[in-house]
C-alpha cells in the first residue's frame, strides 16, 4: 500500500475539504469527524496507488457514509434544531460559523426537511461542484436522475427564502460578465472571473459537436478541463450564441437553434468566481433541465 506516512501526508491534504462536505451533510460535528475518520481507515486498507483522483475518491466515500447517517437518521423521530442532543445539533460555535459562512444556519434547517438523497445532490453539486455523473452511482440513479434530485432540494431551499435574492443576482451578475468576455474575446475579463481551479466539464456530445465546429487551431474541448487559463482559452471568442438564462433555479446559459435548446451551461458561482461550469449537450439530460429566461 505505499508510505503509510505519505499516505497520511496526501490525506491530511483533503481533510478540511472532506470535514466541510461531511459537516454541511449532517449539520454535526461530531458525525463529521466520524464520516472523515472512517475515509481514512477504508483509504488505510485500500490499494491507494490504484487511486487516480484521490480527492474524488474521499469524496465519495465520505458522501457515501453521510448518506448511510441520513437514512438511518430519517427512519428515527427528529431531534428539533437548538436541541442539545440528537444528530441535528450542531455542536460548536465554530460549526455553526462554518454553516452561517456557506448560506446560513437557516439553511440547515431547511436541508432537515429534505429526503437523505436530495439533501445529498444539492450539497455536493451546489455547493462543492461535483459533477452529476459523480453523484449518480452513490444514490444509485442516472446523472439526469441524481439531477432532478439536486432541482427539487433548491426548488425548496429557494421556496423557503433561504437563499437571499442579493446572492442570486450576484451570481446571475457574474455569469453574464462571463458570457460577455467570453463574446468580446476579452481574455484579461475571463480570468479575473474564473477561480484558479474552475473545472469544466462536458458531456460527450458537447465533446463531439465542439470537435465537428472547432477551426484550425482552436483548443480542443474535452470531457473535463481544469485550470483558469485552460479554461478561458476554450471560451475566449465564444458563446456568442449563449443567453443567460435560469438553469434548475440556477444561473446559466443556453444556445437555442430554431427553437430548441441544443446546448445549456450550468455555472457553479462561489464568492464572485465562476468554479465550476457544466457544458450539456445529451438530449435525454436537456429534456429534464428547467430553464428559465432572464428578464433584461
Amino acid at each position: 500500500m505505499g508510505d503509510p506516512d505519505l499516505l497520511a501526508q496526501r490525506f491530511e491534504g483533503h481533510r478540511v475539504r472532506l470535514r466541510s462536505v461531511a459537516l454541511r451533510m449532517l449539520g454535526s460535528s461530531h458525525e463529521a469527524d466520524d464520516a472523515v475518520q472512517e475515509a481514512w481507515l477504508r483509504l488505510s486498507r485500500a490499494d491507494a496507488g490504484s487511486v487516480d483522483n484521490l480527492g474524488g475518491w474521499l469524496t465519495t466515500v465520505v458522501a457515501r457514509v453521510c448518506l448511510d447517517v441520513l437514512r438511518a437518521r430519517a427512519s428515527k423521530p427528529q431531534v428539533p434544531m437548538g436541541s442539545t442532543e440528537g444528530p441535528a445539533a450542531v455542536s460548536t460555535p465554530e460549526d455553526e460559523a462554518l454553516l452561517a459562512d456557506s448560506l446560513g444556519v437557516a439553511l440547515l434547517v431547511v436541508l432537515n426537511t429534505l429526503a437523505p438523497d436530495e439533501r445529498l445532490a444539492f450539497v455536493l453539486h451546489d455547493m462543492f461542484a461535483v459533477p452529476f455523473d459523480e453523484i449518480a452511482p452513490i444514490v444509485g440513479r442516472s446523472p439526469v436522475a441524481a439531477r432532478q434530485l439536486a432541482s427539487r432540494a433548491r426548488r425548496r431551499v429557494q421556496s423557503d427564502r433561504v437563499l437571499p435574492d442579493a446572492s442570486a443576482v450576484s451570481q446571475r451578475q457574474v455569469v453574464a460578465a462571463f458570457l460577455a468576455a467570453s463574446r468580446q474575446g476579452d481574455f484579461a475579463a475571463l480570468l479575473r472571473l474564473l477561480d484558479p481551479e474552475v473545472v469544466l466539464r462536458a458531456d460527450a456530445v458537447a465533446v463531439d459537436m465542439a470537435a465537428q465546429r472547432a477551426g484550425v487551431g482552436a483548443p480542443a474541448l474535452r470531457e473535463q478541463i481544469r485550470g483558469a487559463d485552460a479554461v478561458a482559452k476554450i471560451f475566449a471568442g465564444g458563446a456568442r450564441a449563449a443567453r443567460l438564462t435560469q438553469v434548475d433555479g440556477r444561473p446559466g446559459a443556453v444556445v437555442i437553434i430554431r427553437g430548441r435548446a441544443m446546448a445549456v451551461f450550468d455555472f457553479a458561482v462561489h464568492e464572485g468566481r465562476v468554479v465550476g461550469i457544466d457544458l450539456v449537450a445529451d438530449p435525454e439530460t436537456l429534456e429534464a433541465l428547467e430553464l428559465e429566461p432572464v428578464a433584461r
